[in-house]
């Protein structure tokens, strides 16, 4: 989770959580080209000699390596499959051999036939079964690596910022930009079109954890590790649209993203931008880091998350308290308002999700909901009456508002999740994980995608957040990451209902 104090990776790392420090470190994953079985005296680049391909080396050799794994495993999927068939075709002579010695013998000993019958076939069964469920896994696998890239592209990389990104959110007025959250201290505002940064917000003192904006007027939300939320605003223009590149160009250089330097930012520095260093208004409550911070619905008022195991109610015109809200056990991790009720749910550390009713004056009721075994990382709102949890114990959950006693449907992963968004007009759900990957999901818990990722494509460590953009008929996830930067995908969300 985002950190208090320290705009380096190294004081960040020092401050950060203890589940935290666990993530950071565990996330470099160096990758090895193999050449154990190439001819000795053969290059990658001989292979191709010859043939006509327009193909920069570089790429060209990691093709071949890639195709020289996927080569391998096959070899060993069919030596394992004449293996299974060796055994299977020993238990067939066993069984007929079996078969010819009983005949005609004791009758008593026809029950121990049927018994040996039944046992060996089912043996023999269970290994062809084995087979075809290891000889389907791995092509399904590569189908769906290919389906992913044609259902989710590549829209827009935003680099800038100097520490690891926790939080990102798309405005709902025009014009329409993406902010990002860093530990950096600072928020920038990127154009969604063209990935340049518009805007820096360096207001904080501490890791700037969340960043949301205001449903109607061009003002952000921003929670931090300084113990204060900040409200400012903010005006931007947006920059003329740049041509397309060309895809057919080679490269300007060959190195490995996931092999840069810590120090290696790409594009505008945030230096180089507009800087907002004043807020409109300072929240001043909590006793410890502010973790997030969201709208109620009308944008009239602000609700904080901390790790002071309490989430506070402010009013926006006067920045005063107006409710704490009490009863974790632990430290929060998030907090989320209803699209269009008064409606607040947080999560914490303690496993359990709080859901907190301000929809009538006088009646303030929470309700408690225990559905996971490890810290609740987030819970959202989606437009209907449905939240959806995720958690450390790598499982998400789907809860009906009028029925929350279980969930109407569980995702189980092989990552910790972080936080989760929804998809406002096809309620798709996006998943960031710890391990780099984020897939999508339908509310019935049905797998959709993956998102593509390769050493030039995708997060180089944990990512750390997901947000949707439903606008100009087009449907547009963005993603963020400890990789100090930003992803903005195109969904081809008729393709990705068509392939469910």
């Amino acid at each position: 989770m985002p950190v208090e104090g320290g705009s380096s990776s190294g004081s960040a790392s020092a401050a950060r959580h203890p589940k935290q420090k666990r993530k950071a470190h565990s996330l470099s994953i160096r990758r090895t080209n193999s050449t154990e079985e190439r001819p000795p005296g053969i290059l990658r680049g001989d292979m191709l000699e010859g043939q006509d391909s327009k193909l920069p080396i570089s790429l060209r050799n990691n093709l071949l390596d890639l195709f020289g794994q996927i080569e391998r495993e096959f070899e060993n999927l069919y030596i394992e499959n004449i293996e299974l068939r060796r055994e299977i075709d020993s238990l067939n002579e066993r069984l007929t051999g079996d078969g010819q010695t009983i005949e005609g013998g004791d009758p008593t000993k026809g029950a121990l036939k049927t018994k040996a019958s039944h046992s060996t076939s089912q043996l023999s069964q269970k290994l062809k079964t084995t087979y075809k469920a290891s000889t389907s896994k791995i092509v399904s696998s590569f189908k769906a690596t290919a389906g992913s890239r044609a259902l989710c592209q590549l829209l827009k990389e935003y680099v800038g910022h100097r520490d690891g990104i926790w939080d990102l959110s798309v405005t709902r007025t025009q014009p329409v930009v993406l902010g990002t959250a860093s530990a950096d201290h600072s928020a920038l505002l990127w154009s969604i079109e063209t990935g340049k940064c518009l805007l820096r917000y360096a207001g904080h003192a501490g890791s700037v954890n969340s960043i949301k904006f205001h449903p109607t007027e061009q003002m952000a939300l921003t929670a931090s590790g300084d113990q204060t939320a900040h409200i400012w605003r903010y005006m931007v223009q947006l920059p003329a649209p740049q041509p397309p590149p060309d895809v057919s160009a080679p490269c300007d250089d060959d190195q490995d993203s996931s092999d840069r330097e810590e120090g290696e930012v790409d594009g505008e520095g945030p230096c180089e931008v507009p800087t907002v260093r004043l807020a409109t208004a300072t929240l001043k409550s909590h006793q410890g880091v502010v973790i997030a911070a969201d709208w109620l619905v009308g944008g009239r008022q602000v609700v904080t998350a901390s790790w002071d195991r309490a989430a506070n109610l402010y009013e926006l015109e006067t920045s005063e308290l107006v409710h704490t809200l009490t009863g974790h056990d632990q430290e929060l991790t998030h907090c989320c308002t209803h699209p269009t009720q008064r409606l607040v749910v947080t999560s914490s550390r303690d496993t359990t999700f709080r859901l907190w009713d301000f929809r009538d004056p006088s009646i303030h009721s929470v309700n408690v909901f225990q559905g996971h075994t490890d810290t609740v990382t987030s819970a959202v709102f989606t437009v209907g009456d449905n939240v959806v949890s995720g958690s450390d114990d790598r499982t998400v959950k789907v809860w009906d508002l009028k029925n929350m006693r279980s969930p109407i449907a569980t995702i189980r992963t092989d990552s910790a999740v972080n936080r989760i968004s929804v998809s406002a007009n096809q309620r798709i759900i996006a998943l960031p994980h710890d391990n780099r990957q984020v897939r999508l999901f339908d509310m019935s818990g049905v797998r959709l995608a993956r998102l593509p990722r390769s050493n030039r494509m995708g997060h180089r460590r944990m990512v750390c957040c997901t947000a949707w953009n439903e606008e100009n008929q087009s449907c547009n996830l963005f993603t963020c990451g400890f990789d100090r930067q930003a992803i903005g995908w195109n969904i081809n969300i008729p393709a990705l209902l068509q392939e469910k």
